[in-house]
């Protein structure tokens, strides 16, 4: 990636739903340039796609928490099968498989805390495979605007 790529991948990044000359304007190349850049980027698996962000208190989502979870015995269909069920909850909003004590952290984002008492006792618990389970509430969820890529040496 080039000094221009990462210009156009910042802009999109802050507003992915602007125009195509919008992105030029902003990074000062013509549209047919930045064009050209945005689909290099898609070709080469740099950009995957684009999502809305939503305000989760807003549908009824206003507690979050990370659920540190421990899966024995931490074989391959163990886990594979946790990550698989995990994922369709609605309740979950992100899976992450981790290394060290625990085999996943799940963000999920729920009512209130009975609904995430509920989830965590009702649903995560009546898993065999689920050895132990901690869980910690969000208190605020910052996220950058923009993630850049790491510098070539």
């Amino acid at each position: 990636m080039d000094e221009l790529d990462t210009a156009i991948l910042a802009e999109l990044q802050r507003d992915a739903r602007q125009t195509n000359r919008a992105v030029a304007a902003a990074v000062g190349v013509a549209p047919t340039t930045a064009l050209d850049r945005v689909r290099g980027l898609i070709r080469r698996g740099i950009i995957r796609g684009a999502r809305l962000e939503v305000d989760l208190p807003s549908i009824g989502r206003g507690v979050q928490a990370l659920i540190a979870v421990r899966i024995r015995p931490p074989s391959r269909p163990n886990i594979d099968g946790f990550r698989t069920w995990a994922i369709e909850l609605p309740e979950v909003v992100g899976v992450f498989v981790v290394s060290g004590s625990e085999d996943f952290l799940l963000h999920v984002a729920v009512r209130d805390n009975d609904a995430l008492y509920a989830f965590v006792i009702d649903r995560l618990t009546e898993r065999a495979e689920v050895a132990d389970v901690r869980t910690s509430v969000v208190y605020e969820h910052v996220r950058p605007a923009v993630i850049p890529p790491v510098a070539e040496d």
